[in-house]
C-alpha cells in the first residue's frame, strides 16, 4: 500500500495556461531574477536588511506545481528555484544541500538540477561556478525515500548560491508550504496550478500579512501565495519544535467534481479509514503478527514471571538489548520485522513493531501507537494523514495504568514515557469496524502526559572554607525521572568526559579530586554521584565571595531574550533541592546571612524558597524550586522572564566573608 494520499481517477487531459505577463512584473519587483541573473547589489551586500546578525539569507524562493491528470493517473511536477546569500562562516552550512524524493516504485524523480555559485573576484568581476554533477550522490535512506545530495562549489563568506529543480511525482498529495526558515527570507512564493475540477481548500496558518491571488481561466486554476521579509526563527530555550510557529499554507485537495464523466468524489480520508488500512498494510499492522523466530530464550524468562507488568519489563528490556537503532524514524518495518531481527539492526518503526508484536504474543494488551516527536512538529487531528507521524512505538495497558515503550531508547524505563514525545498527542492503531460504534473501539487519540513523571534533580554539599581562600568538601548529587535519562546519555561519551561537562567546565576553578556514579542500570534509583572537589573564592581585598547554587544545573537563566515569538514547553514537570553545610574558618566573618526568601509565579506554577541559616561556625542551608506546569504561552512569556530574572538573582546571590582584622 502507499504511504501518501492517492488521488488517481480517469479524467479528461488538460493543458495548464501559461504564466501571465502580469506576474513576470511582479517577480521582477520582488527581485525574483531568472537563473543565472544575479544582482550585484547582492553581492556587495554584508549583511541582511531584516536581521543584520543572520548567517546567511534567502534571497528569493519560488516553487511552482502544476497538477494534471494523464490516462487516468494524477501527475504533479513542482519546479523549485532558490537563490541565497552567505554573510559569514556560520552561513556556510547553507551551501550543503539535500532534496528528498520518493524513489520506491519510481513514484517520484528528480531532474532538469542545475546550481551554480556567484562570487566578486578582486577586480569586482563576478565569477560563476557551475556545480560539476559528478559531486553529486543519490543516498537511500530506506526502501521508501531518498536523497540527493551536493555540496556547492567555491563557497565564501559572501557568495551567492542558487539552484533549481523540478520534482515530478505520480501521485497528488496534501502538503504543508512553509514560508519561514531558521533564516530570513525576503520573498518565498508558492504557485498552484490545477484544473478546475479540483475544489482545493488552503489554509494559512500565519500571524504576519501575505498576499495571494487567484486567477481561473478555461479549465485552470492558478493560486499565487507569497510572503516577504521574513525573520528568521531558530530554537530559542525550550522550544517543542520550532517549524510549528513558522508561517506556512496547508494544501488539501478535497474533492473531485465532473460531472462530464459522472464522478462527484471526495478526497479527504477519515481517521476511521487509514487506521483499518494501516492494520491491513504489509508494512504496518502485518508485521505486529508475524511470528519473531528464535526467541526461546525469552519465551523461558516469561515463564517464570506471573505479573503482566513484569513480562511487560523483561520485553522490553530483551528488545534493547538485542536490537540496534540506526537512528533513522520511521513508521514502517519496510525491511519486515523478521529481517531486522535477524539482522539486530532497524530502524524505530522495525523496532517497536518487533516490541509490540512480542508483548501480544506474551498475552499483554498492547498496540502500536502513532507518534509525532517534538522535534518533529505538532500533529493537526483535523487532518488525517501518515505523513504526520514519523515514529510508532508500543502502548501497553495492564489495569488501569498505560505505558509507552520505545525499543529504541536505551535509558528511558518502561515506566516513564519517553520524553520526546511525552506531552504529545497519538494515535493508538487497533482493528477498525466501519460498522459498529467507533468510539467503543480501541483506536484512537490518547494524550501522553502525566504530572508525576518528572525532571528532578537534588544536590547535597558538605564542605569547609579553607584559610587559602577555597571551598572544600564533598557534594552527592541525585538525579531522577527525566534528569536521569538526560544524565545517562551524557555517560555514554565515559566518566571523564562526564565529570568535564558537569563539573570541571561549569564551575569556575574547581577541581575534582574524587568521582563515582552509581545506579545507572537500575531503573527505580537515581542516578547517583558523590564527588570530592576544591573550588577557589572570589577575592576582593579583604572580601571573599561564592555562591551555593551548585550542581543542579540552575547556574544560567535561559530566558534572556526581551521577546518570544513561541511557546514555552519544559516537556515534564521539574523539581530541584539544593542543600549543604559550609564550614567557614575563625578568621573569616559572614558580612550578612542570606535572607529567607520564597518566590511564587501569579499563577502559583513555579514555587522556590531559601532558608539559611548560621550554626555556629556553619552556614545551612536549602534551597526548593518546582515547576508545577510544562508550558506557558507567548503573552505570558512577560511573566516567566521577570520571574526567573528575579530568581536566578536570588540563586546565585553571592555569599560575602570579610577576613577578621
Amino acid at each position: 500500500m502507499r504511504k501518501i494520499l492517492l488521488l488517481a481517477f480517469t479524467f479528461l487531459c488538460v493543458q495548464s495556461i501559461a504564466f501571465a505577463q502580469k506576474d513576470k512584473d511582479k517577480n521582477k519587483e520582488q527581485g525574483v531574477m531568472p537563473f543565472g541573473e544575479v544582482a550585484r547589489t547582492d553581492l556587495e551586500l554584508k549583511n541582511s536588511a531584516i536581521d543584520k546578525n543572520a548567517e546567511a539569507e534567502v534571497i528569493f524562493e519560488t516553487q511552482e506545481q502544476e497538477v494534471n491528470i494523464f490516462s487516468g493517473i494524477g501527475e504533479v511536477k513542482l519546479r523549485v528555484h532558490r537563490r541565497l546569500k552567505i554573510y559569514n562562516e556560520k552561513g556556510l552550512d547553507e551551501a550543503n544541500v539535500k532534496i528528498s524524493y520518493i524513489a520506491k516504485n519510481g513514484l517520484q524523480n528528480v531532474s532538469k538540477l542545475e546550481a551554480q555559485t556567484y562570487n566578486l573576484d578582486a577586480s569586482g568581476n563576478v565569477v560563476i561556478t557551475k556545480l560539476d554533477k559528478k559531486s553529486m550522490y543519490t543516498k537511500k535512506l530506506d526502501n521508501y525515500e531518498s536523497e540527493i545530495i551536493f555540496a556547492m562549489p567555491e563557497v565564501k563568506v559572501g557568495s551567492v548560491i542558487e539552484f533549481k529543480y523540478v520534482l515530478e511525482s505520480r501521485e497528488i498529495y496534501e502538503m504543508d508550504y512553509y514560508f519561514q526558515e531558521a533564516i530570513p527570507v525576503r520573498y518565498n512564493r508558492f504557485r498552484l496550478d490545477y484544473p478546475q475540477e479540483f475544489q482545493v481548500a488552503t489554509n494559512f496558518m500565519t500571524n504576519q500579512p501575505y498576499a495571494e491571488d487567484k486567477i481561473e481561466k478555461g479549465n485552470r486554476v492558478v493560486h499565487n501565495m507569497s510572503m516577504t521579509n521574513l525573520p528568521g526563527l531558530k530554537n530559542e530555550p525550550y522550544i517543542s519544535c520550532y517549524k510549528d510557529y513558522w508561517q506556512k499554507v496547508v494544501i488539501d485537495f478535497v474533492r473531485y467534481y465532473n460531472p462530464a464523466i459522472n464522478i462527484n468524489r471526495s478526497l479527504k480520508r477519515q481517521w476511521p479509514v487509514l487506521v483499518r488500512d494501516l492494520m491491513e498494510d504489509e508494512d504496518f499492522g502485518v508485521q505486529v503478527k508475524k511470528n519473531i523466530p528464535r526467541t526461546s530464550d525469552l519465551d523461558a524468562q516469561l515463564k517464570t514471571l506471573d505479573s503482566d507488568f513484569d513480562k511487560m519489563i523483561a520485553i522490553h528490556k530483551y528488545v534493547k538489548k538485542n536490537m540496534v537503532w540506526d537512528n533513522m524514524y520511521s513508521i514502517w518495518a519496510l525491511e519486515g520485522v523478521k529481517s531486522a531481527w535477524s539482522g539486530k539492526k532497524g530502524n524505530s518503526g522495525e523496532i517497536n513493531l518487533i516490541l509490540t508484536n512480542l508483548l501480544k504474543e506474551a498475552g499483554l494488551k498492547a498496540y502500536p501507537i502513532l507518534l509525532s516527536t517534538r522535534s518533529n512538529g505538532a500533529i493537526n487531528t483535523a487532518s488525517p494523514g501518515y505523513g504526520q507521524f514519523n515514529t510508532v512505538m508500543a502502548y501497553v495497558i495492564i489495569g488501569d495504568k498505560i505505558y509507552v515503550l520505545d525499543g529504541t531508547d536505551q535509558h528511558t524505563p518502561s515506566t516513564l514515557i519517553p520524553e520526546k514525545v511525552m506531552g504529545t498527542e497519538g494515535l493508538v492503531i487497533s482493528k477498525v469496524d466501519l460498522d459498529k460504534n467507533l468510539s467503543e473501539q480501541d483506536w484512537g487519540w490518547v494524550t501522553l502526559w502525566d504530572p508525576n513523571q518528572k525532571y528532578s534533580a537534588r544536590s547535597h554539599v558538605t564542605a569547609k572554607v579553607t584559610e587559602a581562600g577555597a571551598i572544600d568538601g564533598e557534594a552527592f548529587v541525585d538525579y531522577f525521572g527525566y534528569a536521569k535519562v538526560k544524565e545517562l546519555n551524557s555517560w555514554k561519551d565515559g566518566q571523564e568526559k562526564f565529570v568535564e561537562n558537569h563539573y570541571t567546565n561549569a564551575y569556575h576553578g574547581i577541581s575534582v579530586k574524587e568521582f563515582n556514579a552509581s545506579n545507572m542500570d537500575k531503573d527505580s534509583l537515581p542516578m547517583s554521584q558523590k564527588l570530592k572537589f576544591t573550588m577557589p573564592l572570589n577575592n576582593s581585598g579583604d572580601y571573599s565571595y561564592f555562591s551555593v547554587n551548585l550542581f543542579c544545573g540552575l547556574e544560567k537563566n535561559p530566558f534572556i531574550a526581551d521577546q518570544r515569538v513561541s511557546d514555552i514547553f519544559f516537556g515534564h514537570n521539574q523539581t530541584y533541592t539544593l542543600s549543604g553545610t559550609i564550614f567557614l574558618p575563625e578568621n573569616y566573618t559572614l558580612e550578612e546571612l542570606p535572607k529567607n526568601t520564597k518566590m511564587i509565579m501569579p499563577d502559583t506554577s513555579i514555587i522556590v524558597s531559601r532558608v539559611a541559616q548560621m550554626s555556629g561556625n556553619a552556614l545551612q542551608y536549602r534551597i526548593t524550586l518546582e515547576y508545577k506546569r510544562p508550558a506557558y504561552g507567548p503573552d505570558e512569556y512577560d511573566y516567566v522572564w521577570d520571574f526567573h530574572k528575579k530568581m536566578y538573582a536570588m540563586l546565585n546571590e553571592q555569599i560575602v566573608l570579610k577576613k577578621k582584622s
